[in-house]
């Protein structure tokens, strides 16, 4: 691709990935196989969402759906942070009235060394690598293709609370009192993500994107040891230039620290504005985002001129792959999703 302009949505992803000059930037969403569209709702009614997870051609029919709908440049697969915990001995499901509940919590070092091994868990995960295969061939080259997962930080918030919680309470009580027994557990996360990550990149993905979505709830100077040096373990692991995707809901204040870790690209949350921050990071280190989400719950005109706002914005930077600041919601109007698309394809 040196010297000429992308062919096709993966290399433009890729290129915008490597902050290459590009003429309009990449787009895909966040929950893009979500909830927003009813062909989602319908299959979901049918079979279930863990089954959906764990099947890969369901999966597989999950990913493409929206790629049918939209000009994503990108697919990422339909699966679920916590098979990763699942993986380990740890499982999970959904509570009636919303959030996720763990099958039991960790409650002692005892609990956190029984865990299976992360050599396990390319195996008990095998249906992520066989659905990425078949993704892959499906997309044919002509999209780029997204793995992803939790980070270690976010996944031992849902082990040690026993799922979704409101003060991570539990968890910051044995970072804070027990440093030594956290460290194992993140440790341990650490390894079997490495473990999962190749394998997705083994199974054909072209980038992964690494979910720090409670990275917000941890004390300022406490990011980096509760959360960035874990992540920075990954990113290191993983094939050098590979692109590697970091997401942090509420981390605004630790963006430049995240863009040394050696994540090829940051996903901006909605809470900061773009320019800012694209301007204050390195010119290697491309940006993703950072549309509200909301927005998409409004009309078509509202959801096109604040799309254009936003690429207006940083007009004339490279390295930006345009994204909402997080998951698209379930209340998202199929015509705004179609305008914002629009726009960014269309912009000039």
């Amino acid at each position: 691709m040196v010297g000429r302009l992308p062919v096709n949505s993966r290399e433009r992803f890729l290129a915008a990935c490597a902050c290459k000059p590009l003429g309009r930037p990449p787009v895909w969403v966040m929950r893009q196989a979500g909830r927003y569209l009813p062909e989602y709702r319908e299959l979901k009614a049918r079979h279930g969402f863990l089954k959906m997870v764990r099947t890969p051609e369901l999966a597989v029919e999950a990913s493409l759906q929206p790629i049918r709908r939209f000009a994503f440049d990108a697919a990422i697969l339909f699966s679920d942070i916590l098979v990763v915990p699942e993986a380990l001995g740890l499982g999970y499901t959904f509570r009636d009235e919303g959030g996720i509940a763990m099958e039991g919590r960790l409650e002692s070092r005892a609990m956190i060394e029984a865990l299976a091994p992360e050599s396990a868990v390319p195996e008990r995960l095998s249906y992520v690598a066989e659905a990425l295969r078949l993704l892959r061939t499906e997309l044919a080259g002509k999209r780029a293709l997204l793995g992803f997962g939790g980070s270690p930080w976010t996944l031992a918030t849902y082990m040690v609370e026993g799922g979704s919680s409101e003060d991570f309470a539990r968890v910051k009580a044995l970072f804070y009192e027990d440093r030594e027994t956290f460290d194992i557990l993140l440790g341990k996360l650490t390894a079997s993500l490495i473990a999962y990550f190749q394998m997705q990149i083994r199974a054909g993905a072209d980038a992964i994107q690494i979910f720090d979505s409670w990275g917000g709830a941890v004390a300022g100077p406490d990011y980096e040891a509760a959360s960035l040096r874990w992540i920075r373990a990954i990113v290191a692991a993983m094939p050098e230039g590979f692109p590697i995707i970091v997401f942090g809901k509420g981390t605004g204040p630790h963006l430049t620290d995240q863009a040394f870790t050696g994540a090829r690209v940051l996903s901006i949350d909605w809470s900061v504005e773009l320019a800012s921050v694209r301007r204050s990071l390195p010119e290697n280190v491309a940006v993703q985002g950072n549309l509200d989400p909301a927005i998409l719950n409004t009309t078509p005109d509202v959801s096109r001129r604040e799309t254009i706002r936003l690429l207006e914005s940083v007009r004339g930077s490279a390295g930006h792959i345009f994204n909402l600041g997080h998951g698209i919601l379930p209340q998202a109007k199929i015509e705004c999703v179609e305008a914002m698309v629009d726009a960014v394809t269309s912009w000039k």
